[in-house]
């Protein structure tokens, strides 16, 4: 891990997916093949998994030579998973190293083994600050590792970067899955349709989603002297974690809307309220199931349905649909804003990289947007949504819940 002629590169993608994990890892492919043709490279199979595990998959020339396929694919080429390298009780109960064994030693030491010099981590503020761990545990050991992660998660809440790497394309997919769905209102008398969006504690990719859909419904023509009317395909109500709900207040307007048009369709943070259902879960004696990061599983107290029984009943809905488009969102391949924004990021990083710099390579809020090399200390998740925003407040505006 010395300062070496020929760099050994190893890439890592970790958490969920996003729209921008395979293109970044093509990216970078791309800028190395020109600046470092000479290096090495590795994926460690599954994150953090990989490389506790010493799993990695060699990149050849031939791969490499293709990198572009990349640009234009979902996933990661390399697998993800979520662990978590100062969890060591997980770490132990899931096998991935053994009772008395830290993780980040058996990483550290992976990385030595494996004679890499330059490790590239695609991530949220989790995945990021772990690498950061790796380069101090290194350090003691009297060995140098340069670490430059890119910002990836599709709720778009680490600070403090304005716009992480896979947000925009999940808002533009998001949009357009609930467009099908939308046309589920002509099934049946009073509907009530929930759609629910990834957002844990950020509404932004919520309010994001549903903007990019109300944008794409300006684009059709409708035929209102029959049930082809935009009221009908229009929202009526957009919840994020950012805001507090009145829940009676809401329910009278929306019965108004129900009654007006038939229909009521809902646009709603999958951690919007998310905190009361928690407590009155654990105040009945349910046991709430959490992940190895300790954030609570959302998908086995499905938000969507708790909130679907509620209104239902209020409503007088005689037909309840809960969607949720997070997979189809995260899953897909990256729109041209993103793929701008990783093609920038990923030639900032191979030079950050190349001259020995640590960081994370982001839009920096406090630099005026600018991409910049952030120090990692300054990487932290839990980013708000800003619900002053100006695009958001005129979209409530519009749909009667301002």
């Amino acid at each position: 891990m010395s300062h070496e002629t020929t760099p050994k590169i190893a890439f890592l993608t970790a958490g969920g997916l996003a729209p921008c994990l395979s293109a970044s890892i093509g990216a970078l492919m791309l800028e190395y093949n020109h600046k470092a043709p000479e290096s090495d490279m590795l994926g460690y199979l599954h994150g953090y998994r990989g490389l506790l595990l010493g799993k990695s998959l060699e990149i050849s020339t031939s791969v490499r030579e293709r990198a572009q396929t990349l640009l234009s694919f979902g996933g990661s080429p390399i697998g993800n998973s979520r662990v978590k390298l100062t969890n060591v009780e997980d770490c132990v109960k899931r096998g991935f190293i053994k009772e008395g064994e830290e993780p980040l030693q058996v990483a550290a030491r992976q990385l030595l083994e494996d004679g890499i010099s330059i490790l590239h981590t695609i991530g949220g503020d989790d995945t990021n600050s772990m690498a950061a761990s790796l380069v101090d545990v290194l350090k003691e050991m009297g060995a140098e590792l340069t670490v430059v992660g890119l910002p990836k998660t599709v709720d778009n809440d680490v600070y403090p970067i304005v716009q992480t790497l896979g947000a925009a394309t999940a808002a533009e997919q998001g949009a357009v899955f609930f467009e099908n769905i939308a046309n589920e209102n002509s099934t049946s008398h009073r509907q009530l349709i929930i759609h629910e969006v990834m957002g844990r504690h950020c509404g932004w990719l919520t309010a994001a989603t549903a903007h990019a859909y109300r944008e794409r419904l300006k684009q059709k023509t409708f035929l209102p002297e029959i049930l082809i009317s935009e009221d009908r395909w229009d929202l009526d109500a957009v919840y994020v974690p950012e805001t507090e709900l009145d829940f009676s207040a809401e329910c009278d307007r929306l019965m108004k809307r129900m009654d007006e048009k038939d229909g009521v369709n809902i646009f709603l943070s999958e951690g919007a309220g998310i905190e009361t259902i928690v407590k009155e879960k654990e105040a009945a004696g349910e046991a709430v199931a959490r992940d190895a990061y300790g954030h609570v599983k959302l998908d086995l107290i499905n938000p969507g349905l708790w909130f679907a029984e509620q209104f239902g009943e209020r409503l007088q809905a005689d037909k309840i649909l809960v969607q949720k488009s997070g997979y189809f969102a995260r899953s897909a391949a990256p729109n041209e804003e993103d793929l701008d924004l990783v093609k920038r990021s990923a030639t900032m990083a191979a030079e950050c990289a190349l001259k020995r710099e640590s960081g994370v390579v982001g839009l920096d809020m406090d630099e005026g947007g600018q991409l910049s090399l952030i120090d990692f200390d300054r990487i932290k998740g839990g980013k708000s949504f800003d619900v002053t925003t100006d695009w958001f407040n005129v979209m409530l505006g519009h749909i009667g819940q301002a």
